[in-house]
C-alpha cells in the first residue's frame, strides 16, 4: 500500500516499520521454541527464516509492485496484496490465536455473549469501512 503512494519517505517508514517489529516478533519466538525444547540449531535455523522473511518479501513486493505488473492485469495488484496480507492475519487469528484463548476456558465454550463479542468485532471494519471511497 505505501509503495502505491510513489513517495520515498512514506515507503521507507513502513518498510523500517515491519523490520523493526521483527525483534519482539523473534523474541517471542525463540522464547517460545525454547520453552518447548527445541534444540538450539533448530532455533537458530528457525529464527535466520523468520528474520529473512519480511525483509526479502517486503523488497520483492515493493519490486513486484513497481515493476508494471498492475498495467498488464485489470484488477489493482496494490489491493490483491492487501488482500493477502489481510487473509493472513485472520489465518493466524482463527487458528493460532482462538485456540489459545478457548484453551484458557479450561475445556468450556464461549458464552453467547462472548461470541457475540467475537463476530460484532470480526464485522467491525466493514461497518467502518462504509462511506469510504476509495
Amino acid at each position: 500500500a505505501a509503495s502505491a503512494t510513489s513517495r520515498f519517505d512514506v515507503e521507507l517508514i513502513v518498510f523500517l516499520a515491519i523490520i523493526l517489529h521483527k525483534a519482539p516478533a523473534a523474541f517471542g519466538l525463540v522464547s517460545f521454541l525454547i520453552s518447548d525444547g527445541v534444540d538450539r540449531k533448530r532455533i537458530r535455523r528457525h529464527l535466520l527464516i523468520f528474520s529473512l522473511a519480511a525483509p526479502l518479501m517486503a523488497i520483492f513486493t515493493f519490486v513486484l509492485l513497481k515493476s508494471g505488473i498492475r498495467d498488464a492485469y485489470s484488477v489493482d495488484s496494490t489491493g490483491i496484496a492487501m488482500l493477502f496480507s489481510a487473509g493472513t492475519f485472520l489465518f493466524v487469528a482463527t487458528v493460532h490465536v482462538l485456540p489459545e484463548v478457548q484453551s484458557h476456558y479450561d475445556d468450556k465454550q464461549f458464552s453467547p455473549m462472548e461470541l457475540l463479542i467475537l463476530i460484532i468485532g470480526c464485522c467491525f471494519p466493514i461497518v467502518l469501512s462504509m462511506g469510504h471511497k476509495h
